[in-house]
């Protein structure tokens, strides 16, 4: 800014104003940043299982013994034995699985940048009025 005033009186009925100028400057800086990100996970499993056993074990012995003698040396002897064994054994075993598995994940960036610049000038003067010699001056 700057005044201009001449101070000068010539004798005369004459006022100077002032004169006024400049410039302005402004700036706007704008950073708008958004992170973001989504995870998701879902599992589902299950399992069945059955397992059975059984054992069997049959033993069976029987014997039998006739034996006779008669009074003039004649005997007679008779013998049955049976001997059974039974062994049996089984296993069953019955398995299943079912699954599933999910995932999901998303990632979202975003970025705005506003820059702006203000320039603006200006110039202001007043008005005077006076009598130099006659001529009569106006400015704006």
């Amino acid at each position: 800014m700057s005044d201009f005033d001449t101070g000068y009186d010539g004798g005369s009925d004459v006022d100077y104003g002032h004169y006024e100028a400049g410039q302005q400057h402004g700036e706007l800086d704008q950073l708008h940043q958004v992170d973001a990100n989504d995870s998701s996970y879902n599992s589902d499993f299950n399992v069945y299982e059955q397992d059975s056993a059984n054992a069997e074990s049959t033993d069976f012995q029987q014997g039998h013994n006739v034996q006779w003698t008669d009074g003039h040396g004649a005997s007679y002897s008779e013998t049955d034995f049976t001997n059974y064994s039974h062994d049996e054994a089984s296993t069953d075993s019955i398995f299943a699985a079912e699954g599933s598995v999910e995932a999901s994940d998303s990632q979202y960036s975003e970025i705005d940048a506003l820059r702006q610049q203000i320039d603006s000038s200006f110039a202001t003067g007043t008005e005077f009025h006076g009598n130099a010699g006659g001529l009569g001056v106006a400015s704006n």
